[in-house]
């Protein structure tokens, strides 16, 4: 019986010390590469299903009378995001999922889009690649979304640091155009950040 036991317990301990290593080398890479590469590098496999799902050939949409026809897909990339003046130049897709948010700008889903004349919400992590300077923009500065069905331009007219809960300040609405983007702040905080950095901007006449 003491035989079995010291056996099981050795069968057991071996994968408990591996865990415990791999915790360590994980939290040393963290730590000393930082939460960029560690959250781009874990998530390669997730990224590869988006550009799988994006090869799916679809209708283009086009707008009439401030409705979309052939909506994109969920997780189709149907724009580019450009705003110069922060060297912002990022692909859009429709989706707020994690594995959208690892790609590139992600369109909430609820919201309008570009051209419908209601609230258009993207979304986007702080990393170095993506919006880690949305805070450097500047009231007037130009926003371009080029999408596959006409090109729109806005200029941003405010700028806001508000808490997770206060969805009241990133409306869904249908009376006037306004393209929100925000994303996590502070811009280095690492682990969940409890803030967003939001950018208001209203269509170019």
């Amino acid at each position: 019986m003491k035989i079995k036991i010291i056996k099981f317990l050795k069968a057991a301990i071996i994968p408990i010390i591996v865990a415990f290593l791999f915790v360590i080398l994980t939290s040393y890479f963290f730590i000393y590469f930082g939460k960029e590469k560690f959250e781009l590098a874990t998530t390669l496999l997730e990224l590869i299903t988006v550009r799988t799902e994006n090869k799916v050939e679809e209708l283009k949409p086009i707008l009439k009378e401030k409705k979309l026809i052939n909506y994109p897909t969920y997780g189709s990339n149907y724009a580019t995001l450009k705003i110069s003046t922060i060297d912002v130049e990022l692909p859009v897709y429709f989706g707020e999922s994690y594995t959208v948010l690892k790609s590139g700008i992600g369109h909430d889903s609820s919201s309008h889009f570009p051209g419908e004349g209601g609230s258009i919400i993207y979304m986007g992590h702080n990393f170095k690649s993506f919006l880690k300077r949305l805070p450097e923009a500047a009231i007037e500065d130009e926003i371009e979304i080029d999408t596959n069905y006409g090109n729109f331009k806005y200029k941003i007219y405010d700028t806001k640091i508000i808490n997770e809960t206060q969805v009241d300040l990133v409306p869904i609405q249908e009376e006037e155009e306004i393209l929100m983007i925000y994303t996590c702040y502070p811009i280095n905080n690492i682990g969940h950040a409890y803030q967003r950095y939001v950018v208001y901007a209203k269509p170019v006449d």
